[in-house]
């Protein structure tokens, strides 16, 4: 799939970073739309359901935090890929943007070379996922159905985000594999070897327990390997 059929909404109440990122984006050959408020985004996501969301955290009236959190609670939107853009460097700060749904960040300033690349694996990542060869795989009692995003245990069903889907497939098709953050972040987030934060990895694995714990509180699907990373077992 060529970038061209690519669209990205850019939100930012900051005129100068909305011109730039829309200059730079749409010379990639993407196809680019801007909003420069939480509502405003909201808006434009209402009439058309872009391919990216790259989001301001600090905007007046509703923060970028608002407006994730409102595009995952929406199912025709949930499936949708939300870049942060955050001015705040702090581990708390970017997790909160994790919880509320987002699927990866950029810390400003940034160079525009390094949101390019976040871009263009976020993309990557999704296109993927539209060519799964089973959208059903199973382990145990846990069905992940990877058109709708869900996963399921007997008649409990809950939503997925983009990354959570991607990051529990994984797991599932790598049972009994112990797996560190960082062959996590080259796999799942397709982020070159060596680089990317594993704060990252550990944020998505805990709202994925989380959720998975919510359907059966007695089991523990995904394990901790200390001084290793991440398992899932049969």
């Amino acid at each position: 799939m060529s970038s061209s059929t690519n669209h990205i909404l850019v939100v930012d109440d900051d005129p100068d970073v909305l011109g730039t990122l829309t200059r730079a984006l749409t010379r990639d050959g993407f196809d680019v739309s801007s909003a420069n408020s939480g509502p405003d985004a909201l808006d434009q996501l209402k009439r058309r359901v872009p391919d990216l969301v790259i989001l301001d955290v600090m905007m007046p009236g509703m923060t970028g935090f608002e407006v994730c959190k409102r595009i995952r609670a929406d199912s025709a939107m949930n499936h949708i890929p939300v870049l942060f853009l955050t001015a705040r460097g702090h581990t708390d700060d970017i997790v909160s943007g994790l919880d509320a749904g987002g699927d990866d960040y950029v810390v400003k300033p940034f160079e525009l070379i390094e949101l390019q690349a976040r871009v263009r694996a976020l993309l990557r990542r999704s296109e993927r996922d539209a060519l799964k060869v089973s959208s059903r795989i199973q382990v145990g009692h846990l069905i992940l159905d990877s058109d709708t995003y869900r996963a399921s245990i007997g008649d409990q069903t809950i939503q997925l985000t983009f990354t959570e889907h991607r990051l529990l497939r994984y797991l599932m098709e790598h049972i009994n594999q112990a797996l560190s953050p960082g062959h996590l972040l080259e796999a799942v987030w397709s982020y070159p070897p060596n680089t990317g934060d594993p704060d990252l990895v550990r944020a998505h694995i805990r709202n994925l327990r989380s959720k998975l714990q919510d359907m059966d509180p007695e089991s523990q699907f995904i394990k901790t390997i200390h001084g290793v990373g991440y398992m899932m077992n049969e």
